[in-house]
């Protein structure tokens, strides 16, 4: 048995053919690369990264294909990638991106702007030979297609240019989504579509249930230099996986049944106490407070189990705006019963909560349960009704309702979102496509998330946020209950694993340090 460097491991091979101790498995492929095994619920058969805006395609598209921006660390802010710089025009309108020099796609051809022009023109044009199917990401992040793009160009070999129809300041965030990832498209010999990328992995293999990812590039030291993605149906397989020594990262859809070097991270989906605020009393202030102070985020945290972590704020953790204030959960039923008899709640007031009935790593019910004792405290019992997500998502949209319990998330990234669609008027319409619930309207809310829409300049769009969202603490038009957490789980040896609130995973950071174990025979 040789290690993956080549050297001989002679002392190993004794004491296993001996039965001394368990076989020893070196990380590596046949061809002595470093390896490490991800295991996901689900493979995609063959990998293009505008069908997905989450799951395992974005996620694997991360590693193969480059953005003009991405994110930096574990959060949504803003690096360089493909672009080295960008400007945005007075009017908000043009946004110029200067490209790197260095760039070459995997089969060494430079990547120029003409490329990054016919990558993006391939989402925005459904009609074209090598056009996504089914297109998600575009017309989900700009708004429709062509959505707010105008016009792309590309000057000259260096410059990238995006015209856009109306300002669109979360443009910049958006674009560090895989989905916007850099294609070289081409007819493979199936006729089928074959795509190029220029990230620090290249597809190697591909098929159902299996991807395999090679390190484009030279690594260092024992960073990882294979990605094998393999589907992993359950805690039962992944178990079974890790004990034969098949299995080195497991990132599950929700919490492992065991925690024994599992990881976890507050993710993108937020569950939401909505209440319709065009109904009285909840469209009084101080009702909507007293609620809020009433609920007891360590009840609600026990009836999250493992699959979420009470959210204090109107932003989960590692999305950029997010302001940090006083708790929003006051678990306080003393200023609870102050605030409902101040905001004047009628003798014998007894709301009814909708609550979905969804299989999953968060139990509604159960949440649901939490509620009604914290506000039983409070003098407010509560009625829950459950009914199948179709029938809650029809109720709330009609405003047919008193309370009920959603989830939404904060997709792309970008506060603008997140707390637009939920809170402005523009949502605020009955009927399927009604996004704000609630159907608050505050003309002063209204103004701060459509300014911070439209200006580029980042500190000053915080600055809005941060003022939104101290006014929507104050006014309470929703209320933020939990956000669900990302979990992975890592073999010892393994290390590096940073988990992005996206779920989309940074990995060519990974370093194997020490050799997977199996069970002699």
């Amino acid at each position: 048995m040789r290690s993956c460097d080549g050297r001989a491991s002679g002392l190993v091979f004794l004491v296993a053919l001996l039965g001394l101790v368990p076989l020893l498995v070196t990380p590596c492929a046949a061809d002595g690369r470093r390896e490490v095994r991800v295991g996901l619920p689900t493979v995609p058969a063959s990998l293009d990264p505008a069908t997905a805006i989450s799951g395992p395609t974005a996620l694997i598209s991360r590693q193969v294909f480059d953005t003009l921006v991405r994110y930096h660390g574990g959060g949504t802010e803003l690096e360089p990638g493909l672009a080295t710089r960008w400007t945005i025009s007075a009017d908000g309108l043009t946004w110029t991106f200067t490209l790197r020099e260095d760039v070459t796609f995997h089969d060494g051809t430079p990547l120029g702007a003409r490329d990054v022009l016919a990558s993006f023109e391939r989402l925005r044009f459904p009609d074209r030979p090598h056009a996504p199917n089914p297109d998600v990401v575009w017309p989900a992040l700009f708004r429709g297609l062509p959505g707010v793009v105008k016009e792309l160009q590309a000057p000259d070999a260096r410059t990238f240019q995006m015209i856009l129809v109306q300002p669109y300041a979360p443009l910049l965030t958006v674009l560090a989504h895989p989905g916007f990832g850099v294609v070289r498209a081409s007819t493979g010999a199936d006729g089928g579509t074959l795509l190029m990328g220029s990230g620090p992995f290249r597809i190697a293999e591909s098929g159902p249930g299996r991807i395999v990812l090679d390190a484009a590039r030279p690594v260092v030291g024992n960073r990882v230099e294979r990605l094998v993605f393999v589907e992993v149906a359950d805690d039962a397989d992944a178990e079974a996986a890790f004990a034969a020594g098949t299995l080195d990262v497991w990132l599950p859809e929700g919490p492992p049944r065991r925690q024994e070097n599992a990881l976890s991270t507050p993710g993108t989906r937020v569950g939401l106490l909505v209440w319709q605020t065009e109904k009285e009393p909840f469209a009084r202030k101080k009702v909507r407070q007293g609620l809020a102070a009433a609920l007891d985020p360590i009840l609600i945290g026990a009836s999250l189990g493992q699959g979420a972590v009470p959210l204090q704020s109107f932003l989960p953790p590692g999305i950029w705006g997010r302001r940090e204030g006083p708790p929003l959960l006051g678990g306080n039923r003393e200023a609870a019963r102050r605030l409902l008899a101040a905001g004047g709640v009628p003798k014998g007031f007894t709301p009814t909560l909708l609550v979905p009935d969804l299989p999953g790593p968060v139990n509604p019910s159960q949440v649901a349960e939490s509620i009604a004792t914290a506000l039983a405290g409070a003098n407010v019992p509560i009625v829950t009704r459950v009914e199948p997500l179709d029938t809650v998502r029809g109720l709330t949209q009609a405003g047919d309702y008193d309370m009920a319990l959603v989830e939404a998330s904060v997709e792309g990234g970008d506060p603008h979102l997140f707390l637009y669609p939920l809170s402005t008027t523009e949502g605020a319409t009955k009927g399927p496509h009604a996004l704000n619930v609630s159907f608050y309207r505050d003309p002063r809310l209204d103004d701060l998330l459509i300014r911070a829409s439209q200006l580029a300049f980042r500190p000053e769009r915080q600055h809005l946020y941060y003022r939104a969202q101290a006014l929507m603490a104050d006014e309470l038009p929703w209320l933020p209950i939990y956000v669900r957490l990302r979990w992975a789980v890592v073999r010892p040896g393994v290390s590096g694993l940073r988990l992005h609130p996206t779920g989309l995973h940074q990995l060519d950071l990974l370093t194997v340090d020490q050799p997977a174990s199996k069970a002699s025979p």
